[in-house]
């Protein structure tokens, strides 16, 4: 929900509080300088396409719909090893993960077709799955059924046409990513699983050597809410206050462009914030004649940012995964080439992002009181009008998976925002 850059951080540059609360419950917010905020809803809904110059204010009711047919990290790497298998839930949808004895991953819905016990309960070789109730045994990556020991030598049930449903996995940039498609029809069954279009997104990198860590924490909302809040540039005067970053008196008129880019959209090349100490500290680091940050957010969840400063870099890709109608969670993934030779910079990254992310947690906790009532939203320009494009976006995607047409983005060119803070 919000971008949490790691490299600010390390510089104590634009670092928002994102809310890695430990708990559940808790709400996890990244606030950069120029990006987007966390802004907690519980619910939220694709709005209805209109003209993306459209200035008034919108009040709209959530629905929460999730989209399928995309990528979404699943867990950290390091929590799968040796034979051991981990639970997760993605899009409301159980999962198994592990890795087999070469050391991939392999992710298979968490319900055997028989009876639907959990597969996570049963015993894994390294290379198929045994089911803990019957003992039906499955090959790992394709989720192809490979044995029903209750069968008889007589009996002809073909037991290779039998799948528990498996989906795509990659591992990378300390995240195991499963591709999530289009579900069948509920009793319809499962067969092998299709390659998935694309390969899962990565975070930029500009040099060989650089530092990567990562973060994650779980919010009480929607993944609307989440995204929404990684929009959001107008919180952070009021949520988000420290000595070594700024002061709600340092609020100041700001202007940033936006262009259309595929399935999303960007903020502009750009100078830092001015009244961001971090930044002069990485300037004056740097020895660069200037500092640039892009920003992009790309369907259905992602939040590119790169710093560039002279020959120093800092990138993160920030996403928000749905995991059920209600909950979703905050992973960010930073690499950078600044500092390298700081010994506890990730340690340090961590212990800052805490401080912040505590913050946008209670304040998502008191928003969530709110919105038990009145569920409604009021977006206005310009500081809402990313959320609005979010919206769109959505509901032009929803619209051609209906239709089977193409996606007509609802940026119909540059745009010039404004906002204070």
């Amino acid at each position: 929900m919000y971008p949490i850059e790691i490299a600010n951080f390390l510089v104590f540059t634009r670092l928002l509080p994102l809310d890695l609360g430990a708990s559940p419950g808790a709400v996890t917010a990244l606030h950069i300088d120029d990006g987007p905020t966390f802004a907690i809803f519980e619910h939220c809904s694709t709005l209805p396409l209109r003209s993306m110059n459209d200035v008034t204010s919108q009040r709209e009711t959530p629905d929460s719909r999730m989209l399928f047919g995309f990528w979404y990290r699943a867990l950290p790497a390091k929590d799968l090893a040796g034979n051991h298998l981990k639970k997760a839930m993605l899009l409301e949808v159980p999962l198994v993960l592990g890795r087999d004895r070469q050391g991939r991953p392999f992710a298979l819905r968490d319900a055997c077709p028989h009876r639907g016990m959990p597969l996570s309960y049963g015993r894994f070789d390294g290379q198929q799955l045994e089911c803990s109730y019957h003992g039906w045994t499955f090959d790992a990556h394709t989720g192809q059924c490979q044995l029903i020991p209750s069968l008889t030598a007589d009996q002809p049930l073909k037991v290779d046409r039998i799948y528990a449903g498996s989906f795509a996995c990659e591992d990378h940039d300390n995240y195991i990513w499963v591709f999530v498609p289009e579900l069948p029809p509920a009793g319809s069954g499962f067969t092998k699983a299709a390659e998935p279009p694309v390969a899962a997104p990565r975070v930029p990198t500009f040099t060989d050597q650089y530092k990567i860590a990562h973060l994650s924490a779980d919010l009480p909302c929607s993944v609307d809410h989440g995204i929404i809040g990684l929009m959001d540039p107008a919180h952070g005067p009021f949520v988000h206050q420290a000595w070594w970053w700024r002061s709600r008196d340092s609020i100041h008129e700001k202007q940033k462009k936006f262009e259309p880019i595929p399935n999303g959209f960007r903020m502009s090349a750009h100078t830092p914030s001015s009244n961001s100490a971090p930044y002069k500290l990485l300037r004056l680091y740097a020895n660069a004649d200037s500092i640039t940050t892009t920003i992009d957010f790309v369907l259905p969840n992602l939040r590119f940012e790169t710093i560039r400063a002279g020959k120093y870099w800092f990138s993160s890709l920030t996403t928000v995964m749905p995991i059920t109608r209600d909950h979703c969670r905050i992973d960010v993934v930073a690499a950078w080439n600044l500092f390298r030779w700081l010994p506890f910079g990730p340690s340090l990254l961590k212990f800052v992002f805490a401080k912040f992310v505590e913050q946008d947690r209670q304040t998502m906790e008191k928003q969530s009181e709110g919105l038990k009532h009145n569920s409604h939203l009021m977006l206005i320009d310009d500081a809402d009008r990313p959320a609005k494009w979010y919206f769109a976006l959505k509901a032009a995607h929803l619209e051609a998976r209906r239709s089977g047409g193409e996606m007509r983005h609802p940026m119909t060119g540059p745009a010039t925002l404004k906002w204070r803070s």
